[in-house]
């Protein structure tokens, strides 16, 4: 058993309840603060309308993984669901729902922090909370974020009192965590396996690692019931989901950027801030690898002098390295976001068992190191007082974006209403899968995210689902992602653009941008 290294931790019923309900009235303060913000502000027709277009379509009855390209399942039908309570399927609906798990999110994080503290609980969640609150960007990648958070959660709960059931029960978790995204469920796999190994060690009373491992296995099980179910009783899906996992497996392209290392930063290339703010998140790279590697020796030498831990410390500590593999899949501010929460939750709970004389000063230079760092990533800043912003209409929902998606929004309203203004289908790719929410339509490609290159085979399936769909316009977006042409669609999907430009007519000069190629039929 690893035990909080302070008596005081030892909360009794009474006084958890009650901590509970303040950490979740804290959060949903802070959230719905947040949300008022920001939440009209920023659009993003990559990303955030994959995620959206995905949503729509499972209100219409479609099937994700099979009847389109996808993330796992569960995020879709949460989202969806509110959709259809609300009677809406706008982005402002989505990012209601996104907020929703984000609080939840944000309450477990604060109930492992406030919890983890001898003293001054309720004093110490509100930098504690604030600091969460920074790295939670973007929007559509909120599920991630609030999942690495459930995940400690129930890995604490595990290495504080390693029963049979809470093996079970951090299994559940575990599957539940591949129902939103199979990557968390090898990352929850991976931390719980070598915190189970920990939790063997010089251990005398029962469940060993196997038996543990046995009752884990089984939670896993019916954590990931959903997507085994669908997988079963859903005809096409199962095939649909291992043709996924083996791409991811063997794809060749990578699509990772180089490290921001804060090491490599040049302050005669820009402003003395900007140029900061590269160095802490390029910090952040560093130091969540770090603390992977120097809190797990920690851990197991405090295991075998016998010695006392706190849970959550040791839960952060076993989940960090696997994060911090998604962090560098693609080194950058957005992905550190997703990474960084066992992290951040490991060094809050580490600050709350320190002395007075420590933990506040370096709390609240947390606290503010992570506001200042993180601010300009959040589009309420970006468009605070209306700056470089204008208000579009989104699908019935007004919200301000940069000028420069304001453009790529109306030109997609444009295009449809001069050419599919009776309702036929057209293609827009391979960065927008947002055009076809934002016009509510179909894709004819189940690729809506055309990012990687594919098979000939692959491209010859998709030239058949265009023809079927005889689309009265593709637009493509021909600027080469990260500046690489290889990656640029022509040659990624070669055989697709070869379709497109032998069938259909170009229309030169119609969208004034070089980077947009316009083709009708």
């Amino acid at each position: 058993m690893i035990q909080d290294s302070e008596p005081e931790l030892r909360l009794t019923e009474r006084n958890r309840l009650t901590l509970c309900i303040a950490m979740a009235v804290l959060a949903a303060t802070v959230i719905i603060a947040l949300f008022m913000w920001e939440g009209r502000k920023g659009f993003y027709l990559t990303d955030e309308g994959f995620l959206w277009y995905g949503a729509q379509r499972v209100l219409l009855g479609e099937i994700p993984i099979r009847d389109f390209m996808a993330y796992d399942p569960g995020r879709y039908y949460w989202a969806a669901g509110f959709m259809s309570i609300w009677g809406d399927n706008g982005v402002l609906t989505l990012r209601i729902s996104v907020a929703v798990f984000q609080a939840l999110g944000l309450f477990v994080g604060l109930f492992l922090i406030v919890g983890s503290s001898p003293r001054n609980r309720l004093l110490y969640a509100f930098p504690s909370a604030v600091t969460l609150a920074a790295w939670m960007f973007p929007y559509h990648k909120i599920f991630d974020i609030s999942v690495s958070i459930f995940l400690t959660g129930a890995l604490a709960f595990l290495a504080r009192n390693p029963t049979r059931s809470s093996h079970f029960a951090a299994g559940v978790c575990v599957g539940l965590a591949a129902v939103f995204g199979c990557n968390h469920g090898v990352y929850g796999a991976a931390a719980s396996l070598a915190l189970m190994a920990l939790l063997s060690i010089r251990r005398t009373t029962e469940p060993g690692f196997v038996t543990g491992a046995l009752y884990w296995g089984a939670g896993v099980v019916v954590g990931f019931a959903p997507t085994l179910f669908m997988a079963l009783m859903v005809p096409g899906f199962a095939m649909a989901y291992w043709e996924r996992i083996n791409f991811i497996l063997n794809k060749t392209e990578s699509l990772a950027v180089p490290v921001p290392w804060p090491w490599q930063v040049d302050f005669t290339a820009m402003s003395f801030g900007k140029a900061l703010r590269e160095v802490l998140i390029g910090t952040g790279f560093v130091a969540i690898v770090v603390f992977g590697f120097l809190s797990i020796i920690w851990a197991v030498r405090q295991k075998l002098r016998s010695m006392q831990v706190p849970p959550v410390l040791v839960a952060a500590a076993f989940l960090a390295l696997p994060y911090a593999h998604h962090a560098y899949s693609r080194p950058q501010a957005w992905h550190l976001s997703q990474g960084l929460f066992p992290l951040i939750i490991g060094c809050l709970v580490l600050l709350a068992t320190r002395s007075a004389i420590v933990k506040w000063p370096l709390s609240i230079t947390l606290c503010i190191v992570s506001v200042w760092g993180t601010l300009v990533y959040h589009p309420g800043w970006q468009c605070r007082d209306g700056k470089d912003c204008v208000a579009v209409d989104v699908s019935g929902d007004t919200l301000e974006m940069q000028s420069r998606t304001a453009s790529d929004v109306n030109l997609l309203k444009d295009l449809a209403a001069r050419y599919a203004s009776d309702g036929r289908s057209f293609v827009v790719t391979p960065f927008w899968p947002g055009a076809y929410a934002l016009l509510e339509g179909k894709s004819p490609m189940w690729e809506i995210y055309a990012l990687h290159p594919r098979s000939t085979d692959f491209q010859l399936r998709e030239i058949e689902r265009i023809k079927q769909a005889n689309p009265a316009f593709v637009l493509i977006v021909n600027t080469p992602l990260d500046g690489r042409d290889e990656l640029r669609f022509r040659n990624t999907h070669s055989e697709i653009s070869n379709f497109i430009e032998k069938e259909f007519h170009w229309v030169d000069g119609e969208t004034n941008e070089a980077d947009y190629l316009l083709f009708t039929d």
